[in-house]
């Protein structure tokens, strides 16, 4: 026998209370049952694309097609999973903070190399007007970031309470922006100060995300009598970013560019590299030979695989308990240490990436 509560069936004998959980429970719940069926559809298709290698194998065509039986395998999983048991749905959100800091690492690596491929086509023009762009770019970015950062400590530095913590997540992040200006223009490095300009800005973004998730009733939230708005603002920038980042795999992926690539494929520098021999006529000798996929197909289902446990994680809260204002999205101090966290990694890799070249001569890190 089946019942409901908010929108969510149970079937008697998998899932039963002894006492009536409250709504925000069942609507946590209900998000994070849609979540994993979104995971486990990606996750199964990351696993069937395992050691694809060339476009002659059969599974390089479920990968790029049969999108009628995909949607259709999909809507099944979605509502399997409102019939499976509660402590399935417990293992997986403890599964999804882990799977949601692997997503937040490849967002980041995932800037990297856009903010590089960005400074690199511009700088390749060797044009006065894109130098002239790249000085604009970077002067913005870095008059945006010390703003920013004046206006955070308006915000979580209140006259007349000691908020030493706000303070050290806003000086921290002040102390990197001039960091990655000193290591990019080092002479050693050789690195350009336009991807330094938007990794500052971005780890400014980073300290105000966490700063605004600090729960509302903490005396050092400034935004406390705005914080359902600003819940609402954080979430919609956070879903947005992780569009902006599963799109962004999507583009380089189809781009054939070393990002995704596995060693097998043909590298972004090589012009035409499936049809190039074609228009020289030698193309009836090609047909027969094997093409290599252009991306990794496994990983491009993981991305989206966890993706759809950081977009749980994004509307729960980052806790299985309802929060004391269960109106509040995104919001709690487990949220702020993921986020200032998130904007340290993000620091240490675009470090890592100026020093590593030094520190590593013989290795190509191109």
């Amino acid at each position: 026998m089946a019942y409901s509560k908010s929108g969510i069936y149970y079937i008697a004998g998998i899932n039963a209370f002894d006492q009536t959980p409250p709504d925000e429970w069942f609507q946590m719940n209900a998000v994070l049952r849609v979540s994993l069926g979104n995971f486990l559809f990606f996750a199964i298709f990351a696993i069937m694309m395992i050691g694809i290698k060339d476009q002659n194998d059969r599974r390089d065509a479920w990968h790029h097609g049969g999108w009628i039986a995909k949607i259709a395998v999909w809507a099944v999983l979605i509502v399997l999973m409102f019939c499976v048991p509660n402590i399935v749905i417990n293992i997986y959100e403890v599964l999804s903070k882990f799977g949601s800091g692997l997503f937040l690492l490849v967002q980041v690596l995932m800037l990297l190399d856009f903010t590089n491929n960005w400074n690199d086509s511009w700088v390749e023009k060797d044009e006065q007007k894109w130098e002239i762009a790249l000085l604009v770019v970077t002067v913005v970015c870095y008059l945006s970031t010390f703003a920013f950062s004046g206006v955070l400590f308006m915000w979580f530095n209140p006259s007349g309470h000691d908020c030493g913590l706000n303070v050290f997540f806003i000086v921290t992040t002040l102390i990197l922006a001039f960091a990655f200006a000193i290591v990019a223009l080092h002479p050693q490095v050789n690195g350009s100060i336009m991807p330094a300009s938007v990794i500052s800005v971005y780890c400014a973004y980073l300290c105000y995300t966490s700063l605004s998730s600090e729960p509302d009733d903490y005396k050092c939230n400034g935004l406390h009598r705005h914080s359902k708005q600003v819940s609402l603002s954080a979430l919609i920038l956070g879903m947005l970013t992780t569009v902006l980042s599963v799109v962004y795999s999507a583009v380089r992926a189809g781009s054939s560019t070393t990002f995704l690539s596995p060693p097998s494929s043909p590298r972004s520098g090589d012009k035409n590299p499936l049809l190039g021999d074609e228009e020289t006529g030698k193309g009836n000798d090609k047909e027969s030979e094997p093409r290599p996929v252009s991306y990794s197909y496994t990983f491009f289902h993981l991305i989206f695989a966890l993706a759809s446990m950081y977009s749980a994680m994004l509307l729960t809260g980052w806790t299985s308990a309802a929060s004391e204002k269960s109106e509040l999205m995104d919001v709690g101090w487990t949220t702020v240490w993921v986020r200032i966290c998130t904007e340290w990694v993000t620091a240490a890799l675009y470090i890592w990436t100026l020093i590593a070249p030094l520190l590593f001569p013989d290795r190509d890190f191109s």
